[in-house]
């Protein structure tokens, strides 16, 4: 698998402070890019937006509006989960990627980040998805990772989807080996199954004695 960087981009060179408002325009019908990243002497200084220039004078320099420029941007060296949060934050189809000095290397395409992901065991492996929750103070990671290879089977991936009301939920991919098995030990440790299973021995128990009321109570 290839890394993250190998999808920096520099097919389409950054725009210059000094360029003019007609250059950004023509290179916004061109390209379908929420943003264009802008260099002063090759160091990033901001993303313009085909909304501030719309309406400006084809002849007026990028520099007028710097003023208006988004500031978003990612570092070479930052994992692909930190990339995907900057996309998700900015609505933005298009990372200018720099070094540790501001100086632009090229640029991240939204659709190259995808398919990277796309690449990862945690969607290209097969396995089973779990979703855990528990109290943040008695959670741990290293809990989790131990519950799941001490019944035999391999995390594929693992993130936390969720943070709220002092509690944390976890998103899990694990290989297909002993998922019930895994499901009642988390249970035994105190952790609420978030997620639907069919090989959750214990609410097929559940769904048999609810049935056998129902039928019961309708004699």
């Amino acid at each position: 698998m290839n890394s993250l960087t190998s999808y920096i981009n520099t097919e389409i060179k950054p725009l210059k402070h000094s360029d003019s408002i007609m250059e950004a325009q023509l290179l916004f019908e061109d390209f379908s890019y929420s943003h264009f990243p802008v260099t002063e002497e090759g160091i990033y200084i901001g993303c313009i937006t085909k909304e501030t220039i719309e309406f400006l004078s084809p002849n007026a320099l990028v520099n007028e509006s710097r003023y208006q420029f988004e500031r978003f941007f990612v570092r070479s060296s930052m994992i692909w989960l930190d990339v995907l949060e900057v996309f998700a934050k900015n609505d933005a189809n298009i990372l200018p990627v720099l070094d540790e000095k501001n100086n632009y290397i090229g640029y991240y395409e939204l659709e190259d980040v995808i398919r990277f992901l796309h690449e990862t065991p945690f969607l290209k492996e097969e396995g089973g998805i779990l979703i855990i929750e528990k109290e943040m103070n008695n959670f741990s990671i290293s809990q989790v990772a131990q519950i799941i290879e001490s019944n035999n089977a391999k995390i594929l991936g693992l993130f936390i989807s969720n943070v709220a009301n002092n509690k944390v939920e976890i998103t899990v991919k694990i290989s297909q080996s002993g998922l019930n098995d895994i499901i009642q030990t988390f249970r035994r440790y105190e952790y609420e199954i978030i997620s639907e299973h069919q090989e959750d021995s214990y609410l097929n128990s559940l769904k048999e004695r609810s049935d056998y009321l129902d039928k019961y109570l309708n004699i």
